[in-house]
């Protein structure tokens, strides 16, 4: 059940209330990218290092090349938005 804090719809009746903001630690993406490459890379060697799951290899190949691609365009975008493109998404900085 989501906290609604009872004083901002008193004061603004015709908004729904809004939630609070995320702490700055969970906006950081690198922490996330890093730690799920890592994981991918461990599950990519297990494949190779163990028999018993070498039918896992392509999976594991394909989540670090999705992965690759992933960070790839989101370094794209981010570079994007540090230029002024247009085109760019926002919120990335």
């Amino acid at each position: 059940m989501g906290y609604v804090d009872l004083t901002m719809a008193a004061e603004h009746p015709d908004e729904p209330p809004q939630p609070p903001p995320l702490p700055a630690g969970l906006l950081e993406p690198w922490p996330v990218i890093a730690v799920l490459a890592v994981a991918w890379l461990i599950a990519t060697v297990l494949t190779f290092t163990v028999d018993a799951l070498h039918e896992c290899r392509p999976f594991a190949i394909a989540g670090l090349g999705v992965g690759l691609l992933g960070t790839s365009i989101f370094v794209w975008q981010r570079h994007a938005v540090r230029r002024g493109s247009r085109g760019a998404q926002s919120g990335l900085s």
